[in-house]
């Protein structure tokens, strides 16, 4: 397995870090767990198209985990590539229809690309075929306990706290070849992410605030800190540890170092935050 990090912040614009995006290459497979905004972007400077991904999985709604949705499906669309296969929460059914759908937000572009005679012709130039259908993503609402199957590779879903009842909300575990490879999306410490990030090799979890940091009311049972995050880790027998979604005012070196340092103290494994553009095997 091979992970590229696409995009590691928050909503929060920066220049250091995209919104969720992480990239898993395994064999002709490339999964994306999530596709916030900024995440084609990276995607196309790391050196892979949208075209390319075959698989994306969706840990929640919030927007910065699924703003670049409708880039990515779009621009592979445009390039002729099959639908993509796309796994998540309700309701992605239904805001993929409103993106795409007869009367969705895109419907008046899908129009005039589809149906205008000289955008036919470029069309059929680039080697399409009339009549031109429209994207139509692959969907697939998940639940708590599904698995997902690839070639060689499985995912499977937990329920975690986070935006809860508004928003179902999930982590996951995949497993190729022995490897196992955790994301939390956007999660509060509980047993079942505890559970299936027994054993991982490399654990990938969100952290939204430092140690010694005042949660926002009432938030404080789901935004974990780095040490919290790192206990539960070593309970786990996690291997690798990186943090992500950092936000823009965790991001001075003196807080970096204090997120390792944290993290280090209650964890024997590697410990990393998580940074745009890497490339790391599991």
């Amino acid at each position: 397995m091979k992970l590229t990090i696409l995009g590691s912040g928050s909503p929060e614009s920066t220049p250091r870090r995209a919104s969720s995006g992480y990239l898993v290459e395994i064999g002709a497979d490339r999964i994306l767990f999530d596709c916030g905004g900024g995440v084609v972007s990276n995607l196309i400077r790391s050196g892979r198209l949208p075209e390319d991904i075959t698989h994306l999985i969706l840990s929640h709604l919030h927007s910065d985990h699924m703003m670049d949705y409708a880039r990515l499906v779009h621009a592979a669309w445009d390039a002729g590539a099959p639908p993509l296969k796309v796994y998540g929460p309700q309701p992605i059914a239904e805001i993929t229809k409103r993106f795409f759908g007869p009367d969705g937000a895109f419907a008046f572009d899908l129009h005039a690309r589809t149906d205008l005679k000289p955008s036919q012709d470029v069309w059929v130039a680039r080697g399409g075929t009339l009549p031109r259908p429209w994207p139509v993503p692959n969907i697939v609402e998940i639940t708590a306990g599904d698995v997902i199957e690839g070639h060689g590779w499985t995912v499977t879903a937990c329920e975690v706290p986070h935006a809860q009842p508004i928003l179902d909300c999930m982590g996951f575990a995949m497993e190729s070849q022995g490897r196992k490879f955790v994301y939390s999306g956007d999660a509060g410490l509980c047993d079942p992410l505890r559970a299936l990030a027994r054993d991982a090799d490399l654990l990938l979890h969100w952290c939204y605030r430092l140690d010694g940091e005042a949660a926002p009311s009432g938030m404080a049972s789901v935004t974990p800190t780095p040490g919290e995050i790192a206990a539960m880790a070593a309970d786990a027998g996690v291997k690798r540890l990186m943090l992500t979604h950092f936000r823009a005012h965790m991001d001075s070196p003196g807080n970096i170092q204090a997120a390792l340092d944290a993290m280090a103290a209650v964890f024997s494994g590697i410990v990393a935050i998580a940074e745009d553009l890497e490339v790391h095997e599991i």
